[in-house]
């Protein structure tokens, strides 16, 4: 099933993986070939996606130093929000300076969508991988601790007081540490319309997963200690600072991820991982052993993404009149994954390969139509359509 017939993933595969993990509508990151940094190219994906997409869709815009000028043409085309990618990350995405982050939250707070971030100090890293590295410290654990959780901290401290001094709307992805969950909400209790998500690996494994899988594992913000993950459920999912549960799903190929030699020199090897397909299992496995109710795991994996996005109620919503985006699960079945050929992406590399859950995706459906069952994804390529944005959705006391 996991087929490798191009490099990478694209709408096709990227939707098929989405419709066999019980996923009813995907955002496409802007770190992609080409980069989604001007309108034509944000079309280009739009026009890509309704060609071939068997879920719904939509994608997030980037900004850098070289296109604050671009940002209202962009948003014309009609993202769903747009991205800063703070210190470094996959395709090497530069970060605008802290004036033009600044001047960016002034002209994207105008257009009413919501700035993300990748957040964490670039400074801060790059000084510890360079230092790591002189020092010969190239094992999979010695990335994770190259990125301290001091770097994500920071970046969520920063960004929420610049919010707070632009009346921006901002969101932080990934959230991988408890300690910036708690930056997160300390934001909240200030007023500023900051909204956060983390991912079902966050919350499943711990940093030794490194010292486990390796680099299969290695991924950006780093996988945290034990520590950090409890403190991130708590603050993070119990206290309600964590607003949604995402995937972060980044299809690389087994050699950039080093699987042949997983414990090899990690500076070798790329960040990112897939999630489409394991986030619902995941998730459920969880329910299952009293870590979250059930509607409180639909809330933060459906309802509240399309409310912080501006996608509700037509998404995120089984009221009259709006799509009939539906996932059927059981959530009492037991299974493993036993190996990435059972995944539908392109290049499945994920440390959940071995993993039992208890709790699956078995019929996905969108907007009416059945487009995955009995293990099989039955929807129509092209079937997905670009969803709507509606920039002046209120969220408060939502």
């Amino acid at each position: 099933m996991c087929i490798r017939d191009r490099y990478k993933e694209d709408w096709e595969s990227a939707t098929r993986a989405a419709a066999a993990g019980g996923v009813t509508t995907v955002v496409g990151m802007p770190n992609t070939d080409p980069v989604i940094d001007r309108p034509e190219n944000l079309e280009l994906k739009f026009e890509r996606g309704e060609a071939s997409a068997h879920v719904d869709f939509q994608s997030y815009a980037v900004v850098t130093s070289e296109n604050l000028d671009l940002i209202p043409d962009i948003d014309a085309v009609g993202p769903l929000g747009f991205k800063i990618f703070l210190g470094s990350t996959v395709g090497d995405v530069p970060p605008p300076n802290d004036g033009e982050i600044l001047e960016a939250m002034e002209t994207i707070r105008e257009t009413g969508k919501r700035l993300g971030f990748h957040e964490e100090n670039g400074e801060i890293i790059d000084h510890y991988t360079e230092r790591f590295k002189a020092e010969g410290r190239n094992d999979p654990i010695d990335h994770s601790h190259s990125r301290p959780v001091i770097a994500e901290q920071e970046a969520v401290e920063r960004m929420i007081t610049f919010a707070e001094e632009t009346g921006a709307k901002v969101h932080m992805f990934h959230v991988s540490s408890g300690s910036a969950a708690e930056a997160v909400a300390r934001g909240k209790e200030r007023g500023v319309d900051v909204t956060a998500e983390t991912t079902p690996h966050y919350l499943w494994f711990t940093e030794e997963v490194m010292r486990e899988k390796g680099n299969p594992a290695r991924i950006q913000p780093p996988i945290r200690d034990a520590d950090e993950r409890e403190k991130l459920w708590e603050v993070g999912i119990d206290e309600g600072a964590i607003d949604t549960v995402t995937t972060d799903h980044a299809p690389h190929t087994p050699e950039e991820k080093k699987v042949d030699d997983p414990f090899g020199n990690t500076w070798d090897a790329i960040s990112g991982f897939v999630g489409l397909e394991t986030e619902v299992p995941v998730m459920l496995t969880f329910v299952d052993q009293g870590r979250l109710s059930l509607e409180e795991w639909v809330r933060r994996h459906s309802a509240r993404p399309a409310q912080v996005w501006g996608m509700y109620p037509q998404k995120g919503s089984l009221q009259v009149g709006t799509d009939a985006d539906f996932t059927i699960v059981d959530p009492e079945r037991e299974w493993t994954l036993e190996d990435a050929d059972e995944l539908h992406s392109k290049n499945c590399v994920t440390p959940f390969i071995g993993e039992s859950f208890t709790g699956k995706a078995v019929t996905t459906v969108v907007r009416g139509e059945v487009v995955y069952e009995d293990g099989e994804v039955v929807g129509d390529s092209g079937y997905g359509t670009r969803v709507a944005v509606d920039e002046t959705n209120d969220i408060d006391g939502v």
